[in-house]
């Protein structure tokens, strides 16, 4: 059924909502943090609990709450854990309402798959549980709304209406798609640039973005996260120093803010470029310079940001205008989505009466632009059958895990439930549905995942897991890693090295992470010379010795070379040695000549995948001793930071330099920040605003309420069986 969806509808399902909430975010860390600390003033208020399943956090199975009821606030592979968990509990029917965040995540990759997954076990095993899926860039509707049994509800509001342009050459066209060629000439630019200028800025960026700042804000989309530094350099070149005028002082304020985060180090183009009221934003800022580079932009202080795709994908950053550098990420040509997404940002709700976009072009790419502005979105597509069909096998993997098939029969069955099976007459023409599980079955037995017994009662085979089927679906492990990781940690037993950390950080480095390091063999080599001799065997231990090292450094060939694999997770361990150590990210980013946003980012996914580990471990009996030694590696590479600061880390939104801010000021614990006095923090605490001093007291509040009720619930319990029992 397809209506318009009022602001009525939306507040009559919201009342409906009952047990439990689940919201699966694409994982930004910034947007994350701030969707968990937004929602804790609700939480505080309306007497429900916010629980945040993201990285390392997360309670499996979650605790069971007989008085209050819980939203959780999930990535989407902690969300699909979380589901497993529930109907491996018999919970599932807990679950109230499940709001998925920009639904045609479906088409992206593993993660797509993992989403697809999630999303079939609760259809599949809850007849209670509602869906709620959102997106404004969906074009086969039909297909969701059958994979999801569900209704479609569709609006065209926007706040602030849209303007769309091109631009090439000198001219500006609007896009007007009931025009035959959609391009309707909109004005002809006449600037006057210098023979200089114009060779350094060619597609007049600085023209089109003095149009609209200081006073107005921006936001340049290029393709690379270099092109963003560079267009942001090329761009403060040129502006008149009057530009440095405009919110002088909090400008400062920002610059010494940025080095503070940096322990003293503030990045040289953000040094040369904030003054100017101008920033860069991708993922080589740490969370705590992104987090401030926001901050910024939404109040003003700075007025122009050169961004990178991800910022349009989750973070809420509106501009007056918003200009596309090209229709280009990387080197891959723009789809309709990627378009919509970034053209979106434009126009400020309560700020603007309208928002413009400005994509540039040039000759040759004028017809497959005149395509991309006129075009619907592109279709939504399962990807469970990405990389080989990785993301099917896994799902069947864990339904025999779970109990929830058991024969061939109900293995298809629970199939046909799924997205892929409503496109599999698009996506796969040669073999059926049925063929397609037959394979994957025969595939998890082949690798010893599953395998085979008949049963007495019912006369019929049906499928069991192994014990390392069990432990690679509860860990969530990719089965790509599986058997790697589990020979890895068997080979670790048999010499493990516990003078330091840095042998089980070797068994917590992500696999995937290994591909994206390229060591710098000098660099390798003098940090292997720092370590502890103890230390030092931890990599003739793994399968690098020293000798390879010298002859690699050296530049000799290596007759019988070691594992790309060991010795590049090997080097990525050295970094994460660093970092648990305390030494801050720009210090190690400086040592092993790395960007810091790299940095952050294996830390995170180390996290992420300790914990993941450490559940592989808790199914195979073989591993007990890795099962207490995770718990604190897991928690090291969470924080990284002193272990007093580690309760104030918990709240939403406090990273390591507010952390140290709070404490410092004598907000030592939870409670001290619960029952903080906001006016007395803001008073106390330099640049937070009142805002910001409130939504970290409810953060605190929620943690702190949270933390006593499992006890007070597990009492309550044991008390009513005790008075049913005397009965």
């Amino acid at each position: 059924m397809k209506r318009k969806l009022s602001y009525k509808d939306f507040f009559f399902c919201f009342g409906r909502l009952h047990y439990l909430l689940a919201c699966f975010k694409k994982f930004l860390k910034c947007t994350f943090i701030s969707k968990v600390r937004g929602l804790s003033a609700f939480g505080v208020e309306l007497e429900f609990l916010i629980e945040e399943y993201a990285g390392s956090k997360g309670r499996f199975p979650p605790i069971k709450r007989r008085t209050k009821k819980s939203l959780y606030i999930a990535t989407i592979e902690k969300g699909h854990s979380l589901v497993n968990s529930l109907i491996e509990t018999e919970r599932i029917s807990d679950l109230g309402l499940v709001v998925v965040d920009e639904l045609h995540m479906l088409s992206e990759g593993s993660r797509g798959a993992v989403l697809e997954m999630a999303l079939s076990k609760v259809l599949y095993t809850s007849e209670t549980t509602q869906i709620i899926g959102m997106s404004a860039t969906l074009n086969n509707v039909n297909e969701l709304q059958q994979f999801l049994k569900a209704d479609y509800y569709t609006d065209n509001f926007r706040p602030v209406e849209l303007k769309e342009y091109v631009k090439l050459r000198d001219s500006i066209y609007e896009v007007d798609n009931k025009e035959e060629n959609n391009f309707t000439l909109s004005r002809v630019l006449n600037y006057k640039y210098s023979s200089n200028m114009l060779r350094m800025d060619p597609d007049h960026i600085i023209a089109l973005v003095t149009e609209v700042i200081p006073n107005h804000s921006c936001l340049v989309f290029c393709p690379t996260k270099k092109n963003c530094e560079n267009v942001a350099e090329m761009i403060c070149k040129y502006l008149n120093k009057a530009y440095l005028g405009h919110r002088e002082a909090e400008k400062k304020q920002l610059i010494e803010d940025l080095r503070n985060t940096g322990n003293g180090t503030i990045c040289s183009v953000l040094k040369r470029t904030v003054p100017f009221g101008i920033a860069y934003h991708h993922s080589g800022l740490t969370s705590d310079e992104r987090k401030l580079v926001e901050e910024a932009y939404s109040s003003g202080v700075l007025c122009l940001l050169t961004c990178t795709s991800t910022l349009a994908a989750g973070v809420n950053l509106p501009a007056r205008r918003v200009i596309l550098r090209a229709p280009y990420v990387a080197k891959d040509f723009l789809k309709r989505a990627q378009y919509k997404q970034m053209v979106g940002r434009a126009g400020r709700a309560g700020i603007d009466s309208a928002g413009e976009s400005i994509l540039i072009i040039q000759e040759k790419d004028k017809e497959m632009v005149r395509e991309l502005v006129s075009k619907p979105p592109e279709n939504c597509y399962s990807n469970l059958m990405h990389d080989c069909g990785k993301g099917f096998q896994s799902l069947l993997l864990s339904l025999i895990g779970l109990k929830i098939a058991k024969t061939a029969e109900e293995i298809y069955q629970f199939a046909c439930y799924t997205l892929f099976s409503v496109q599999q007459k698009h996506l796969s023409k040669e073999k059926s549905l049925w063929d397609i599980t037959k394979e994957s079955m025969e595939y998890l037995t082949s690798k010893g995942l599953v395998y085979t017994k008949h049963c007495p009662e019912t006369q019929q085979l049906i499928f069991e897991v192994s014990r390392l089927g069990q432990a690679t679906y509860k860990g969530s492990i990719d089965l790509s890693y599986c058997d790697m990781l589990y020979n890895d940690l068997r080979k670790g037993l048999e010499g493990l090295v516990l003078q330091s950390y840095l042998h089980l950080l070797y068994h917590v480095t992500p696999y995937d992470m290994v591909t994206q390091c390229s060591p710098d063999w000098m660099i390798y080599f003098r940090q292997f010379n720092l370590l502890d001799p103890v230390d030092q065997k931890v990599a003739g231990n793994v399968g690098v010795p020293e000798s390879f090292l010298a002859r690699k450094v050296s530049g000799q060939s290596v007759k019988k070379s070691a594992e790309e694999r060991v010795v590049n997770r090997l080097y990525l361990s050295f970094i994460l040695h660093a970092l648990v150590k305390e030494l801050d990210i720009w210090t190690v980013s400086s040592k092993f000549n790395m960007p810091r946003g790299f940095i952050q980012n294996l830390l995170g996914s180390s996290a992420s995948f300790c914990s993941c580990v450490l559940h592989f471990c808790e199914e195979l009996d073989e591993f007990w001793a890795y099962k207490a030694l995770l718990l604190d590696v897991t928690k090291k590479l969470s924080y990284c930071v002193k272990s007093e600061l580690i309760p104030l880390m918990e709240v939403a939104g406090v990273l390591e330099a507010r952390a140290k801010q709070l404490y410092n000021a004598g907000y030592t614990t939870l409670a001290h920040l619960a029952n903080a006095d906001p006016q007395m923090m803001v008073k106390t605490i330099e640049h937070l605003s009142k805002r910001q001093a409130n939504q970290i007291i409810c953060s605190a509040k929620m943690l702190l309420t949270e933390k006593p009720k499992p006890l007070q619930e597990e009492v309550e319990e044991l008390f009513a069986f005790h008075l049913i029992y005397q009965l």
